[in-house]
């Protein structure tokens, strides 16, 4: 005996497999995991960089710390500096010999030399040059802003949308090291107030 199977044509009613609007709704769920684990996976990505800069700060602190106990409490001040970068390359090989604490990891800045001076070259991090060592809780460095201008709280301080300047962790905010030590986040509106004297000249990095 031959069984002869069943033909399913269009509008026949037999199931032959996936129909437009199931394989539609199947893309549809497809591309909302999709949004969903690409969302976390950014989310985990900035927390990481922002917790490796915050490390970074540290190490910077430590460094800032020898060159200011070496320096009669003065940290480093570069005559008519242009770039965060001429002062803080003072800190080598003296202070520290490890530059990669200049560049933030959510940033995509170059690689600088080992144990060198890195004078002519591009660091991650806003420097605020002529602070005194007793300001404990004013900032001294933080990762680059949108400008260089003194920020009152509730004020754009990072990028918004993601964008240069001040983006170095996106639009998710950035770190701030203060002169005694301390590591803050914020968002993009500064969380406190970032002021500075005529005495102090914030270099941000180009």
């Amino acid at each position: 005996m031959i069984v002869r199977g069943k033909q399913s044509w269009p509008g026949s009613g037999v199931a032959g497999g996936f129909s437009l609007i199931e394989m539609l709704l199947v893309l549809v769920v497809i591309g909302v995991v999709a949004v969903l684990l690409n969302s976390e996976f950014t989310h985990s990505s900035r927390e990481r960089a922002l917790e490796g800069c915050r490390r970074n700060l540290q190490m910077m602190y430590l460094a800032l710390s020898i060159y200011e106990k070496d320096n009669n409490g003065a940290f480093p001040f570069w005559q008519d500096a242009r770039r965060p970068a001429q002062p803080l390359s003072l800190l080598v090989p003296k202070s520290t010999t490890t530059t990669e604490i200049f560049i933030c990891p959510g940033s995509k800045g170059l690689p600088l030399p080992e144990g060198t001076s890195f004078a002519g070259g591009k660091i991650s991090y806003a420097y605020y040059m002529g602070r005194a060592s007793n300001d404990a809780s004013e900032i001294l460095v933080s990762d680059a802003q949108v400008d260089a201008a003194p920020k009152s709280r509730g004020q754009q301080i990072f990028s918004e949308d993601g964008q240069k300047p001040g983006n170095n962790h996106g639009k998710a905010g950035g770190n701030l090291l203060a002169c005694g030590g301390d590591v803050t986040t914020s968002g993009p509106r500064a969380a406190r107030d970032v002021r500075y004297p005529p005495s102090v000249r914030m270099l941000n990095p180009p």
